[in-house]
């Protein structure tokens, strides 16, 4: 019987389950986006998506929901007729705490991250470019920030990861998506990372970029007409206070352009 191969990259991402075809190589599924269409595609950048979450503009009203149950809790406890034990004052105190931390970390996470995340493969250069947002989920007094990057196509490599979830409830929460691994040249050194896909069209995304970069837009199938992310639904409270995708002059100008 043969032995599974190991992750090559040191060190693999979170959830790891293969390592996909290198640059350069074949793809070996069929190059397909599933549900998504590129914002762009030319013959000489191919622009792709991405998305901070699955469904915005929910988690942002949980913020006067939660902002109501302090008040309530504060009101019930200070409105008491009888003086409060110590078990009551502690209880009283960590659900103000927990809710007054959960209020900026819900509007946070729903009005901070762009509306798009897009990622651009510049085929007449072979470059990388990377709109990446950087947060830390659980601390909303820290700088949340997007990050563009670039790298040399030489440096691109790709994960499928699976990750499994399990609730208090005792059931199951599976994910699954393609990480993008930017490695130190010659090396298999990763020195940054960031998603390709999440619960979408997985390897074959990839594929779809390979063939690409590889071919050009010609061996890919016409894509569907582009949907502009900053048209986003007047009820979509949460979009429409995220801020719009903005890339730096140079690197929007030089990601759109051969040399």
């Amino acid at each position: 019987m043969s032995r599974m191969k190991g992750p090559k990259l040191i060190p693999p991402c979170p959830g790891w389950k293969e390592d996909l075809p290198g640059p350069y190589e074949l793809p070996i599924v069929t190059p397909d986006l599933g549900f998504d269409t590129p914002n762009h595609q030319d013959e000489f950048f191919l622009e792709l998506p991405r998305a901070s979450a699955l469904v915005r503009g929910i988690v942002i009203w949980f913020v006067p929901v939660s902002t109501m149950l302090i008040l309530l809790i504060i009101w019930l406890h200070l409105s008491a007729d009888r003086t409060l034990m110590i078990e009551e004052w502690i209880t009283f105190i960590f659900a103000v705490f927990i809710n007054a931390w959960l209020i900026p970390i819900f509007w946070k996470s729903e009005i901070a991250p762009p509306r798009d995340l897009p990622l651009r493969f510049n085929r007449a250069r072979q470059r990388l470019y990377a709109y990446n947002f950087k947060y830390c989920w659980w601390n909303p007094f820290e700088e949340w920030r997007v990050v563009p990057v670039a790298y040399d196509w030489s440096q691109v490599r790709a994960e499928r990861w699976r990750r499994t979830h399990f609730t208090a409830q005792g059931g199951a929460i599976i994910q699954f998506g393609v990480e993008l691994s930017i490695v130190k040249p010659g090396t298999n050194e990763v020195i940054d990372r960031f998603p390709l896909t999440a619960m979408g069209a997985d390897a074959h995304a990839w594929a779809y970029v390979c063939t690409y970069m590889q071919q050009g837009p010609d061996a890919l199938p016409p894509p569907e007409p582009p949907w502009d992310h900053n048209d986003v639904l007047w009820c979509n409270v949460a979009m429409l206070l995220a801020p719009k995708v903005e890339w730096p002059a140079d690197m929007d100008l030089e990601s759109r352009t051969a040399p």
